[in-house]
């Protein structure tokens, strides 16, 4: 198989996230090929991460950018959102907000060019953001957050 399919595979299976039965029958190959397909895309990105992923520089003292002037020497920002989904009907209580809506709770970390450098999604319920942090912080592969001394 070339290349390009599977890395549209890949791009089908996490831009939309779509099942691998469902990229059997769009590419016409088996769920086995699917699986490894997508494996081999994902070893790829992981190994080329350095290249692929931008790393975060640091507000610099003397910035002027009125987004960014009150933030000397941070890296970014991050935040968690709620975002609405569908579920299926077992699951909606877990996702279920106390406004009623369902939705999954998503943490966003942003270097300064407003690109996001670290995405976490999937939080259910209405889990306040600093638990969020902390479980992100704690993942093997989470979300790293080096050490600045301030002289």
């Amino acid at each position: 198989m070339l290349v390009d399919e599977q890395v549209k595979m890949f791009l089908h299976i996490i831009s939309y996230h779509f099942k691998n039965r469902v990229i059997k029958h769009h590419f016409n190959r088996s769920r086995k090929i699917v699986n490894r397909s997508f494996h081999n895309v994902l070893n790829v990105v992981i190994h080329l991460q350095d290249v692929l992923f931008k790393k975060a520089e640091s507000i610099t003292a003397n910035s002027t950018g009125t987004r960014w002037k009150w933030f000397k020497n941070c890296l970014g920002a991050l935040n968690g959102t709620h975002i609405n989904i569908t579920v299926s009907k077992v699951d909606k209580p877990r996702y279920r907000i106390r406004k009623g809506d369902i939705t999954t709770n998503m943490l966003g970390v942003c270097a300064l060019d407003i690109q996001f450098v670290y995405v976490i999604p999937g939080w259910e319920d209405f889990f306040a953001d600093g638990r969020v942090l902390r479980d992100t912080i704690s993942r093997r592969h989470g979300l790293k957050v080096p050490l600045v001394v301030i002289i």
